[in-house]
């Protein structure tokens, strides 16, 4: 079942809630806090899950609005949005049709939502729209491996049943070219190994201006 601005996918929420986002471990939470160091004013989270990115955001954050699609994922947010020190609205929505103005974000944060949105380059487009000139573009995605034997497993699975058991996810993405692409400039990005009781797929963690 969906509808405009909500997937429903209650197993994947299930699962996510216990075993991913619980388990995520020190160094997906150390690369979480580097992928929201420094920003500062209103930003938009797009595909919060559970919201384990809300305990930290920098004091400098003036305001959040997180959107998640799937209805259980949501209501986990929006109790993780209420214990939160700073203030953060959680709604519906899709990366896909924003619900909200151009130009009204000082930046976007995606976490492994550009690794699952059917068309990315659309996704990227809604985003460039809601980022003021010059703002930001935070990205914490799975992409592709520069090893060929390790590419060639994640292309596999991902043309057979890791998007259809992982709530979407494509591994096998060039994500940063996939940015450029949208009319964002990279100015920083790292390519991280996998991480402790993760999929084992590489990391991409950056940081883009619009």
């Amino acid at each position: 079942m969906q509808t405009d601005d909500s997937i429903h996918r209650p197993l994947f929420a299930r699962v996510y809630e216990r075993f991913v986002a619980a388990r995520e471990g020190e160094e997906i939470r150390e690369r979480r806090e580097r992928l929201l160091g420094g920003l500062i004013g209103r930003v938009l989270e797009v595909g919060a899950g559970t919201g384990v990115t809300f305990p930290l955001y920098p004091k400098t954050v003036t305001e959040v609005i997180a959107l998640e699609p799937e209805p259980r994922l949501r209501r986990s947010a929006e109790e993780a949005a209420r214990r939160a020190s700073l203030s953060i609205s959680v709604k519906a929505g899709l990366v896909q049709r924003l619900p909200e103005p151009d130009q009204s974000f000082d930046a976007v944060v995606v976490s492994l939502v550009l690794c699952s949105v059917g068309d990315q380059a659309e996704a990227l487009a809604e985003i460039r729209r809601v980022v003021r000139p010059r703002g930001e573009l935070r990205f914490f995605e799975h992409v592709i491996s520069r090893n060929r034997a390790k590419a060639a497993v994640q292309r596999a699975l991902q043309a057979t049943i890791f998007p259809r058991i992982a709530g979407g996810c494509h591994p096998a993405r060039d994500t940063a070219a996939a940015i450029r692409r949208a009319g964002f400039a990279i100015e920083d990005c790292e390519r991280l190994g996998p991480a402790p009781k993760q999929p084992p797929f590489p990391f991409l963690l950056g940081r883009a201006v619009r």
